[in-house]
């Protein structure tokens, strides 16, 4: 039986830590790695390398990679701290490596990650560029895929705290997508293999995270990487970081993500990954925009002249400010919020909002208020 949470302590990068990830960070762990495992396959908008890392010397081959969404850090910590992993000294290591070829771009994205954007320096969502290959990172994303002819795909993305794992209650700290290849979403071999990763996967994050995964939407989207790469017949996976309770930094998620790529490895060479159940993997609850960062019930509004008792949320921006990222609450939404949760919930006991004289809260305002001006509200948390 595998530690998975010893072997994440003990291969954890520790010179990353956060939601900012930027190439300038990850140039101290590649290089530490052998000089004839890294190497750049190409450049970005602005002329930033793309790394690659080749380890492993096995028939089956694995192509991973990582924030082509600049602002989606959290798995290409997880990549880190895997490849750490296969640089030690461990017998699963070591099978690994004699097991699969690894072809990891850990930041395929670097001129986004930057500036902290989803989209390249051009404005263009590298996730949405798979037919036309416009901007350079495609290219090279592409030109890698072709040239290493992977046997498996993992396509590594972070979402937005919004998500929960169906109507559990529970965020989705984890969600994953066998991508579709055609318009209907069909299953064929190829789908079925990715699926049956996936529903390894899915067990063993459950002894970890119970009712904390999610599936992620299948609609077909020819111009989405994976959506392409699962029609040209490769078993391709979508992970997806998302959040655990009160971990905004997302390094609770990033352990969760080591361990669904240690689980889903061993799925592949350990069992027969043709045989799938697809009625398991349906089950995984869908993801379902159904969460805020705060919400704060029973409080007392104005409306239309009159008191009344009403709810409202609000959520957090993120921010770059002084190459860090600042969590800005705002408010999103003032009513009717029986089918939401919030990653924080506030009884506010019927107490009277006041928010710089107002006594309603306004959608897009911050969400700094007080109740009576007795109970105080500072970028969405109650001050002590």
């Amino acid at each position: 039986m595998i530690n998975y949470s010893q072997l994440f302590q003990d291969h954890k990068e520790p010179r990353l830590h956060g939601r900012y990830l930027t190439l300038s960070h990850l140039e101290a762990p590649l290089a530490d790695l052998p000089k004839e495992a890294i190497s750049v396959v190409g450049y970005s908008v602005q002329n930033q390398p793309i790394y690659a890392v080749r380890l492993g010397s096995g028939k089956t081959k694995i192509f991973a990679w990582s924030q082509m969404h600049g602002n989606e850090s959290t798995t290409t910590k997880a990549l880190i701290d895997f490849i750490r992993f296969l640089q030690g000294d461990s017998v699963l290591a070591n099978q690994f490596l004699a097991d699969f070829q690894f072809l990891l771009l850990p930041l395929v994205n670097p001129d986004g990650a930057a500036l902290y954007t989803r989209e390249n320096a051009n404005g263009v969502d590298l996730n949405r560029d798979a037919i036309d290959r416009s901007q350079p990172e495609s290219v090279v994303l592409r030109k890698a895929f072709d040239d290493f002819n992977p046997t498996f795909c993992f396509n590594l993305h972070d979402q937005r705290s919004i998500f929960g794992a169906g109507s559990t209650g529970n965020p989705a700290t984890v969600s994953f997508l066998a991508p579709a290849y055609n318009a209907e979403r069909e299953f064929n071999e190829t789908r079925s293999q990715a699926v049956a990763v996936i529903n390894a996967m899915n067990k063993e994050l459950q002894r970890h995270i119970p009712n904390k995964i999610g599936r992620f939407d299948d609609g077909y989207n020819a111009n989405c990487v994976g959506d392409t790469f699962q029609l040209l017949g490769v078993p391709t996976v979508l992970f997806e970081a998302g959040h655990f309770p009160q971990d905004y930094e997302r390094e609770q998620t990033r352990k969760y993500i080591f361990v669904a790529l240690i689980s889903g490895l061993k799925s592949i060479y350990e069992i027969d990954i043709v045989r799938n159940d697809i009625d398991e993997y349906m089950n995984i609850p869908q993801n379902i925009p159904n969460f805020y960062d705060f919400v704060y019930k029973k409080i007392k509004i104005y409306c239309d002249g009159s008191k009344i008792i009403s709810n409202f949320a609000a959520q957090y921006k993120e921010v770059l400010q002084d190459n860090q990222i600042q969590f800005r609450a705002y408010i999103s939404k003032v009513g009717q919020l029986d089918a939401y949760f919030g990653h924080t919930t506030y009884d506010c006991q019927e107490l009277e909002f006041i928010a710089n004289g107002n006594s309603t809260p306004v959608e897009g305002e911050e969400a700094t208020f007080s109740l009576q001006e007795r109970i105080y509200f500072e970028n969405g948390n109650q001050l002590s």
